[in-house]
């Protein structure tokens, strides 16, 4: 990755310009984009969800679209829709806000299972089927989905097929008070995003999510990856455990994330960063676990300490 190095410090160093304080946000952001997964921002309103997606977006060079998510809000209206044309006689389609290459569902818990059902194929397949026509999304495809923790009326919580579409929840969380004085007088004038300029372009983007796959997991790594995940499945209190595809996401997520430090391979530490992000959202408590006020996140946090970590897995030296 080291021809990759400067255009992937330029991006956060570009994204830091209008999201003060959140380095680890945007660095795992950012990392979801080269591993080509999905990500679930989980947080109150106003703490800059959208605006640190956007930034990403323009940095990157991508193409960006947002989706406001109502209960009325038709399948259709995500995907696109066939048109009839009187002047051709012929039926055109109008694509939806999905044919962009970074995308923010936002307060995706107020859409219909129905059309939360719609994200799937194409956060799952990079593709929509519509009058059984099936049409390619542009890449690199990413979707940024908020939801609001807080608020549960009038909501549809997200089935847990759906939840383990997404590689990471990540949340922004309030900044600091210096960093927040210094927001006040960037936005004194005008919002700094709309300055905000591209650092890097899209096929540099999709040339970084090529070599992201040839970051080394040595096979120490690999095994306490494994070792973690299965963990997940035999503990007495959860019902569910994490799935392979989370243990697909988790490996994806460390090379991307490597990647985004500088590195060509990746570290123990790296995954005990990413496990939180990566598997938490996936697991469901038993009843009796959560009856005794057990948290997913406690239970996640045991596992990672009583997990023995690899000694000199990652380095050049193990390679």
């Amino acid at each position: 990755m080291g021809e990759f190095r400067d255009a992937i410090k330029a991006i956060v160093q570009n994204v830091e310009l209008v999201v003060l304080d959140k380095r680890r946000v945007v660095e795992m952001a950012l990392a979801a984009v080269l591993g080509g997964g999905h990500v679930l921002l989980e947080d109150v309103p106003g703490v800059a969800k959208t605006v640190l997606v956007r930034a990403l977006a323009i940095s990157s060079g991508c193409t960006f679209t947002r989706i406001q998510c109502t209960p009325d809000l038709l399948p259709t209206d995500v995907t696109g829709v066939s048109i009839y044309n009187q002047r051709t006689q012929d039926f055109e389609f109008r694509p939806g806000p999905l044919f962009a290459q970074v995308i923010v569902a936002d307060e995706v818990n107020r859409a219909t299972p129905r059309t939360q059902s719609a994200l799937l194929e194409a956060m799952g397949e990079g593709q929509v089927s519509v009058d059984g026509v099936t049409r390619k999304l542009s890449q690199p495809f990413t979707v940024f989905a908020t939801q609001n923790p807080v608020e549960h009326e009038g909501t549809f919580p997200l089935p847990e097929a759906q939840l383990d579409r997404f590689m990471m929840r990540l949340s922004v969380g309030y900044p600091s008070l210096p960093a927040e004085a210094e927001m006040l007088e960037r936005v004194r004038v005008s919002h700094p995003l709309e300055a905000l300029e591209p650092v890097t372009d899209v096929h540099n983007v999709l040339r970084m999510q090529t070599r992201v796959r040839e970051i080394l997991v040595h096979n120490k790594v690999r095994e306490y990856m494994l070792r973690l995940i299965n963990r997940t499945r035999d503990t007495a209190h959860l019902r569910l455990g994490a799935s392979p595809r989370a243990s697909m996401a988790l490996f994806r997520a460390a090379q991307a994330y490597a990647a985004v430090q500088g590195r060509s391979y990746v570290l123990p530490d790296d995954v005990k960063w990413l496990a939180g992000p990566v598997l938490q959202h996936r697991l469901i408590l038993n009843p009796e676990s959560r009856l005794r006020r057990v948290t997913t996140e406690s239970v996640l946090h045991d596992i990672i300490e009583e997990t023995p970590v690899p000694a000199g897995g990652g380095s050049h030296q193990s390679a």
